[in-house]
């Protein structure tokens, strides 16, 4: 089986990683704030859980045992960076966060999509060759 797709991720800097962690640490915060200064709980544990299990899932990914392993966990951390950016929408269309914070934050969020998106489109490449 090639592995090479995978194997590229485990041995350099690795920008979903980076990005997605600093994403989620940007979220744990953003959750902290609406949950001690808003009161705001429901939301902010949806977003909470989305946002952080981005780069969880890209970790595993690169971790994995296969291709398919990889392409399945990347696949996962696309599918929560567009739930994360649905619960952004929703908290930033009902008030919950500022211009600020939403424009910031949707900014990471989609870039995290287009990434992930690059990295399963190079995956699928890779495999067809």
């Amino acid at each position: 089986m090639n592995n090479e797709v995978k194997n590229s991720y485990q041995h350099k800097e690795n920008v979903i990683l980076t990005k997605s962690k600093t994403f989620a640490v940007n979220i744990v915060r953003l959750c902290q704030s609406l949950q001690g200064e808003k009161r705001e709980f429901v939301l902010s544990k949806q977003v909470l859980r989305s946002g952080t299990s981005i780069g969880a899932n890209a970790k595993e990914a690169i971790n994995g045992a296969s291709n398919k392993d990889f392409g399945n966990k990347m696949t996962i951390a696309l599918k929560e960076a567009g739930e994360t950016e649905y619960w952004l929408e929703i908290l930033f269309e009902t008030g919950y966060i500022s211009v600020e914070q939403f424009d910031n934050l949707i900014a990471e969020c989609r870039e995290l999509i287009k990434i992930l998106t690059a990295i399963l489109n190079t995956l699928k490449k890779s495999l067809t060759n």
